[in-house]
């Protein structure tokens, strides 16, 4: 692994004893992560332990419930309008799906971001988006229709959509999701060297232990509603907490349950609808 270069006292991202949730339900309670410049992140947990919840937050999609999220030493929470836009402006994301534009080639996905955020002249838009396709690998398929091309290779150009206009944070949502084995470990060898070629911070919010495990240099686990573990990924393939020990082994039996919990949220839909808990 590789570790993160050059990074600053100051965090590009941190929570500090942040609670998230919807209406009456609490996600996740009491968050404390911070993600430095030149460093990859992986926030890791189980299916619906709220690891999206965290990047939403984190791009102010939704505010927490209690405590602070502050993005380039910005509180992210207290953002509106043009403060909002400006620092998701230095945020670059990689949506799980890729979301890319199939009326569109693989040129002018990537050049989306510059064309909306950018009054760069038609040659600047030329060069920084071969630039960034090159770095994929994908500067040949530039011409090409999104439905020429491989799953793989789709998001790949999204990556490079990511990161077209240098952002200073990548967020990552569930980057390896449904890639064969050579894509999956091509899109984690080019999460690293771009971090690293443009001294960024990157966040992955995946599940995927064994390639995350191999880029990272942090990784904060969650589940149960909580902050269950942190540390190196060394740290974490050595820990005996039971569900840590659970996650990285896929161990069906543990303390993560079968059965989705009950809460005061279901209980009352059940007796609305004249049924027992």
């Amino acid at each position: 692994m590789t570790a993160g270069k050059n990074a600053p006292s100051q965090a590009v991202l941190r929570f500090t004893g942040v609670t998230l949730g919807y209406n009456s339900f609490t996600v996740l309670r009491d968050i404390d992560i911070e993600v430095q410049r030149g460093q990859v992140v992986a926030v890791m947990g189980g299916s619906g332990s709220g690891k999206t919840t965290m990047l939403r937050a984190a791009t102010g999609q939704i505010v927490p419930l209690a405590g602070h999220i502050e993005a380039f030493g910005q509180d992210v929470a207290r953002a509106r309008g043009e403060a909002l836009r400006k620092l998701r402006q230095r945020m670059g994301v990689l949506f799980q799906q890729g979301a890319l534009f199939t009326d569109l080639n693989v040129f002018e996905n990537v050049a989306f971001p510059l064309r909306e955020h950018t009054r760069d002249p038609e040659a600047e838009i030329l060069r920084k988006v071969l630039d960034k396709l090159d770095a994929v690998g994908l500067r040949a398929a530039a011409h090409l229709k999104v439905s020429e091309i491989s799953g793989g290779m789709a998001r790949r150009v999204a990556l490079a959509r990511a990161i077209v206009l240098e952002p200073e944070l990548v967020l990552y949502d569930e980057p390896f999701a449904g890639l064969d084995p050579i894509s999956l470990g091509i899109a984690a060898q080019l999460i690293r060297t771009l971090t690293d070629r443009l001294n960024c911070a990157s966040v992955l919010i995946t599940h995927d232990v064994a390639e995350s495990f191999s880029i990272v240099d942090r990784v904060y686990m969650v589940g149960q509603g909580r902050l269950i573990a942190s540390g190196t990924p060394d740290e974490l393939s050595a820990s005996d907490d039971t569900y840590v020990r659970q996650f990285i082994d896929g161990a069906p039996d543990g303390p993560i349950a079968f059965n989705y919990p009950e809460t005061d949220a279901f209980r009352a839909w059940m007796s609305a609808h004249g049924g027992t808990p």
